[in-house]
């Protein structure tokens, strides 16, 4: 079964909320959130007549808007003005392991974290605390937890010099959000 295309005209009407809503959960910004969306249709008008129908129009859409999002990111790294302090954030470490490199708790709402998105509370807390992080930290989450990129193309993408580095990013990112969602969604 292939899929048509509707008119050029109707892409916006038809897909304009939701490619921009997943723009803007990607780059945290309205305006190159709304500039991406606008590249996305632009570029699919230029390859309407390529497209083969084997996905739905939705989700080629959103595949060509996933492309432009990680263009952004290429040039964002790129541009030395860009680069912000990627251990900013002094996050208490010691608090949450023992002495054996264990964690100290066992919340059990962790335990469950399918459970926790359902929750619309437990959403908006989330993007509260990614709001906190560095720009570049929560460039580095959405690519790697929520895109599924591999850490060898995050690397080249955000011009991060090793792997090390990188697992050293992500993983202060990653105490930080847990930090952040334990005082605001946990501790609740």
């Amino acid at each position: 079964m292939t899929n048509e295309l509707s008119t050029p005209e109707q892409w916006l009407e038809k897909y304009g909320d939701i490619l921009y809503r997943y723009g803007l959960s990607r780059v945290r910004d309205p305006g190159v959130a709304e500039e991406l969306v606008q590249e996305t249709l632009l570029a699919a008008l230029n390859a309407k007549n390529s497209y083969a129908g084997r996905s739905t129009e939705q989700t080629w859409l959103i595949g060509i808007l996933k492309h432009k999002i990680l263009d952004y990111f290429r040039k964002r790294s790129k541009d030395k003005s860009q680069v912000v302090a990627d251990y900013e954030a002094d996050i208490g470490q010691d608090d949450y392991f023992d002495r054996h490199g264990n964690w100290q708790e066992n919340d059990a709402a962790w335990l469950k974290p399918d459970q926790s998105f359902e929750h619309e509370q437990f959403l908006s807390v989330l993007h509260e605390c990614m709001g906190g992080l560095s720009p570049r930290m929560a460039q580095l989450f959405i690519l790697s937890e929520l895109d599924g990129i591999k850490s060898e193309e995050i690397c080249k993408l955000m011009s991060i010099s090793t792997l090390n580095n990188y697992w050293v990013m992500m993983s202060r990112t990653r105490m930080q959000l847990r930090n952040c969602l334990k005082k605001n969604w946990l501790d609740q």
